[in-house]
């Protein structure tokens, strides 16, 4: 999945418009992309690449899956130095606010006992997840550390979507080989997620006014 330059990463130039707006964007987005992790967490038939890996991770230390997220977001913007990507209030918010909200989540949600509740939590999940990243990405302020990653690997002179797929088949080995729960749901997030977005993506981006239109109103 790829995403437009301009709604990945915001200017300074389109930073003016609508701020209340974008932030309540912004943050609805975060805490959505949150109970969607958990939702697809109590599913128990897969997580996407990244989650299967924090949940890996999270096995193994025997803490709650929202810290290891919080964790590794901190160790992807470390990653962003060499690149000289630059984080916004959208990424930092991202790396910390996902975690919290997917232990909160995780604290009141039951798990669903039978096969065909697991799987609407399942697609509940995925297509809330798939609104929620439209949400965050659409308000223009920063994309969240893995996002950032991509993008930054992919302006060295690399194919974006080789980048996207190197790293997630990478995450997604190690995670297994942790623990992670990967399945069928992993397959059904890895098919849906990028059509959902792109769908999604235009509907819910803020429309923001840049300096030179701002310059051009009487």
């Amino acid at each position: 999945m790829t995403f437009p330059a301009k709604l990945v990463r915001a200017s300074g130039a389109d930073r003016c418009g609508l701020p209340v707006a974008r932030l309540t964007r912004l943050y609805l987005g975060l805490a959505c992309f949150g109970v969607s992790l958990a939702l697809m967490v109590r599913a128990r038939l897969g997580l996407g690449p990244w989650d299967v890996l924090h949940q890996g991770i999270a096995h193994h230390l025997g803490v709650q899956l929202g810290w290891v997220t919080i964790g590794v977001s901190g160790l992807v913007l470390v990653a962003w130095i060499p690149l000289r990507q630059r984080p916004g209030l959208g990424t930092v918010s991202n790396a910390v606010i996902v975690g919290l909200v997917v232990n909160g989540a995780l604290d009141l949600l039951p798990a669903p006992g039978p096969l065909a509740w697991r799987v609407a939590w399942l697609a509940g999940g995925i297509g809330l997840n798939g609104l929620a990243t439209a949400c965050y990405i659409g308000a223009g302020l920063g994309p969240g550390p893995r996002d950032g990653l991509m993008t930054g690997l992919a302006a060295r002179g690399h194919s974006v979507g080789a980048v996207r797929t190197l790293i997630e088949l990478s995450v997604l080995a190690i995670g297994f080989a942790l623990g992670g729960t990967a399945g069928i749901g992993t397959v059904a997030y890895a098919l849906s997620i990028g059509p959902l977005t792109h769908l999604l993506l235009p509907r819910l981006t803020v429309k923001t006014e840049t300096r030179q239109e701002r310059s051009m109103q009487p």
